[in-house]
């Protein structure tokens, strides 16, 4: 099958062919790796829930300028033309091909496939030119990445995380491994980038919470300064409040009821006469017991 006709054009002479040249047809189940056609299978739950996990955090993370993708095709060389699960490229034009630039980041999502048939396509794409290539072991719940120095993977640090110009923020590995955490890694990195959504909820739930703060503080004020006028009342009279009434005047917080310790300060003899007008919770009747006959 010869190639697939795309906007960015054929390669120059003797180059190697645009990324977004085509082997396969696209939309297919069909990779080429290394000049053999491999079918790729349809995945299973393991595999397909990590997958979708997996393309969240990349759409999350990606920094700005770069797009985030899944399972798209690239052309790794005349013979390849593969697709990693997920990827982050440069959402700017190829400058010469005027076609998509090639990716900086890949990741397999590894389940039934080996992590041998993995690297194969990593070797491929790193030899194209992808800056870094991941695998994540969804069995062993691990990330490893294709070492150029070795030719091989080499696990990564459970409590590390990948740190690259290509991502917002570091994405952490134990985030991007185990599918429980994917959820608060992607709040963790829209915050990051100020997404609007989230930005405005934020600064809604402040706003909320300040009105609410001004709110009390007002009723708290008010309180306290007619607990002190109660106080006032009753010392210009010349009743005796003993420290006891007065602690109990000053903690007193319900406005309507220190509203009518006002009005009875005016007249009252002793200060219990004020305490007694504070409402009280109504008993429980007794019922009348039955006589015995």
């Amino acid at each position: 099958m010869g190639p697939m006709p795309t906007k960015g054009g054929p390669g120059k002479r003797g180059a190697r062919p645009a990324v977004d040249e085509r082997i396969v047809m696209p939309e297919t189940r069909f990779e080429v790796i290394d000049g053999e056609v491999v079918h790729v299978s349809p995945a299973d739950e393991p595999h397909g829930s990590r997958h979708s996990k997996l393309s969240a955090l990349l759409e999350a993370f990606c920094a700005e300028g770069y797009n985030a993708a899944s399972d798209m095709l690239t052309r790794t060389s005349a013979k390849g033309d593969m697709a990693p699960d997920g990827s982050i490229y440069p959402s700017a034009p190829d400058p010469e091909t005027e076609g998509r630039q090639l990716e900086h980041l890949a990741f397999e999502v590894v389940s039934t496939e080996t992590l041998a048939a993995a690297g194969r396509k990593a070797a491929s794409l790193v030899g194209r030119g992808v800056r870094r290539v991941f695998a994540l072991d969804v069995t062993r719940q691990r990330a490893l990445e294709w070492s150029k120095r070795t030719d091989a993977w080499e696990i990564l640090p459970r409590d590390g995380a990948i740190d690259d110009p290509a991502l917002a923020l570091p994405l952490p590995v134990h985030d991007l491994v185990v599918a429980a955490r994917a959820d608060d890694a992607m709040a963790r990195a829209l915050l990051a980038k100020q997404n609007p959504v989230l930005t405005d909820a934020l600064d809604r739930a402040r706003g909320a919470g300040e009105a609410e703060g001004r709110a009390e503080g007002r009723a708290e004020g008010g309180a306290e300064g007619k607990a002190e006028a109660v106080l006032l009342v009753l010392r210009a009279r010349g009743i005796a409040v003993s420290r006891a009434d007065e602690q109990a005047i000053r903690r007193m917080r319900d406005l309507p009821t220190l509203d009518r310790w006002l009005a009875v300060a005016a007249t009252c003899k002793a200060v219990t006469d004020v305490l007694g007008t504070q409402a009280r919770p109504r008993s429980a009747k007794k019922r009348p017991s039955k006589r015995k006959r």
